[in-house]
């Protein structure tokens, strides 16, 4: 009679083990599908730019642009929507009037 007992016990224990395991697998799965949304969204954003009264897409293009102002300013990165009112102006500035030259260059 012990040893039924034994084995109910090995099969319960097992059960309850299996029953988290088997329900962090959707958490884990929605967690990974939240982070690649989250990560699209970050590199496809739209910006207003308030001063010229247009939308521009943060793409790739953009931040690489982005880049070439911070680097001819001597500045270290910092996300653009940490800069100041000003600064963010002084981009949308510098972006307009080196905006011709890069379309040259792309097409």
């Amino acid at each position: 009679m012990h040893r039924g007992y034994r084995y109910l016990g090995f099969v319960l224990l097992g059960a309850s083990l299996s029953v988290p395991l088997a329900s962090a697998k959707p958490v884990i799965a929605m967690q990974e599908h939240e982070e690649h949304d989250r990560d699209r969204d970050r590199d496809h954003r739209r910006i207003y730019d308030s001063y010229h009264h247009d939308y521009h897409n943060w793409d790739d293009r953009e931040d690489g642009a982005y880049r070439r102002w911070l680097e001819e300013r001597h500045r270290a990165y910092r996300e653009y929507s940490r800069l100041k009112h000003r600064e963010q102006r002084d981009y949308w500035r510098w972006r307009h009037e080196h905006e011709e030259h890069e379309e040259h260059e792309h097409h």
